[in-house]
């Protein structure tokens, strides 16, 4: 590459030294291994192979039937299912086609799903809408209502799920999310979708690996399907997965409907490589070692959320059950867009983020953090004490800057603080080298 394109050979350089300088903290990131890359790199991404093995649009497709049916099967042991009872499609691209491949296979246009909001924790793909326009796909075709949490307590409101899906009787109900640090009651949301003839769906894509070593609550026991990207807390390839009960639910046989869905209904060719890298991945997630790791992320991230706390800031849910926290900045008086920009700048990567009682997704009110990257990097416990402080100082930082700026609009301090009237900027560039330092000692798997 360095002979033939220079100029990306540069560019993924450059992104290499931003990854190993930085604390990766988007709860959505990890780092894979090289034997994930590797196959991904592979001469596995030559071949078209449209279709189900041993069912192809193409020839020449022995060997990559051989490695699909082998993906199948390490999806099922991964997460301890009976093949008899659980089938899995491992074609989708990533989690939000996946899901919107569910909703094609289950339901009819127009018809109505219920997931959790997105201010409040979820997903854009389960349905998000404002008052004003239909954001996601999945409420352009279906109709969607959205459940929330009780504000008081940061958990999902089940008592007024319950209520409003009686009045609503949606054909599905969407267990999951994107910045929802605790686990679902499953059995809660079982009994309320037979209550009101809906199937039920979890989509595990940030806790599937933590769902694999069976360090949080199993949703097969209680799901009809369960949906997963593979590259976040499961750390494979960027990619997704089906899992359905292979018995009819509803009248609904899931296995051909979903299949189809997936293809020929909204994709073509399957990622050969990508499923090679999946199947080397869901490997490694039946060993002690990845156990070990998905225990790390909690206990890590339990750390985090005690030091946070110590410190006075605001948790959504008072705490985790998970790979992530949620913090409200709003006791602060700062938001999670300008606090997001500093710590940016001083290599401390994570993602501004709605909390309940949000009024902009553009300037949210707080900032989600996540422990999986870190933790594939060797950080402990004490590490993690020590990234809250490092958080805590970028705060103050934005803080004091916001007084600074004469303005009071998002991009007036975005301006000023990279501009070279920045007064604070050594502050800046001391917590950097300071975060740096501690980094760099920690190797990134793989490259």
């Amino acid at each position: 590459m360095q002979a033939c394109n220079p100029e990306v050979c540069e560019i993924i350089t450059k992104e290499k030294e931003r990854q190993f300088k930085s604390l990766e903290l988007i709860a959505s990131e990890n780092f894979t291994s090289r034997a994930v890359m590797e196959a991904v790199g592979s001469c596995l991404t030559n071949k078209y192979s449209e279709g189900l093995p041993g069912k192809r649009y193409y020839g020449g497709n022995e060997y990559i039937d051989e490695l699909e049916t082998l993906c199948q099967k390490r999806a099922l042991a991964a997460f301890n299912l009976d093949e008899n009872k659980w089938g899995v499609n491992v074609q989708p691209l990533s989690g939000s086609p996946a899901n919107f491949e569910v909703y094609t296979a289950i339901l009819k246009p127009h018809d109505r799903i219920m997931g959790l909001d997105l201010p409040h924790g979820g997903h854009l793909s389960h349905g998000f809408m404002t008052p004003k326009r239909r954001v996601s796909g999945t409420s352009i075709y279906f109709e969607s209502m959205p459940y929330r949490l009780d504000e008081s307590t940061g958990l999902v409101d089940y008592d007024m799920l319950e209520k409003t899906a009686i009045l609503f009787r949606p054909k599905l109900i969407i267990a999951g999310a994107s910045a929802y640090p605790r686990d679902f009651d499953y059995p809660r949301m079982r009994q309320i979708a037979d209550a009101v003839g809906a199937l039920l769906m979890m989509d595990m894509a940030h806790i599937s690996g933590l769902v694999a070593a069976s360090v949080v609550a199993d949703p097969f026991k209680y799901c009809d399907v369960v949906t997963t990207t593979t590259h976040k807390s499961l750390r494979g390839p960027r990619g997704g997965m089906i899992f359905f009960k292979k018995d009819p639910v509803l009248g609904v046989e899931l296995e051909s409907a979903i299949n189809n869905a997936v293809f020929p209904g909204l994709q073509g060719g399957p990622h050969n490589h990508t499923i090679g890298g999946l199947a080397v991945c869901l490997k490694h997630a039946q060993s002690p070692e990845f156990k070990v790791y998905q225990n790390k992320v909690v206990s890590n991230c339990r750390a985090l959320a005690s030091r946070l706390v110590e410190l006075g800031y605001k948790l959504v849910s008072g705490g985790s059950d998970n790979h992530l926290v949620l913090v409200d900045l709003r006791p602060m008086g700062i938001d999670g867009a300008r606090v997001e920009k500093i710590l940016d700048m001083a290599s401390i990567t994570l993602n501004k983020n709605s909390v309940p009682g949000d009024k902009s997704a553009l300037v949210p009110g707080g900032i989600r953090i996540g422990s999986p990257a870190m933790t594939t990097r060797g950080f402990s416990e004490k590490e993690f004490v020590a990234i809250a402080d490092f958080i805590h100082e970028g705060v103050e930082i934005t803080l004091e800057a916001k007084k600074l700026v004469q303005g009071s609009k998002l991009q007036d301090f975005m301006n000023f603080v990279t501009s070279p009237n920045f007064s604070l900027m050594n502050n800046v560039a001391d917590l950097r080298g300071r975060v740096e330092a501690l980094t760099t000692q920690f190797p990134i798997p793989g490259v």
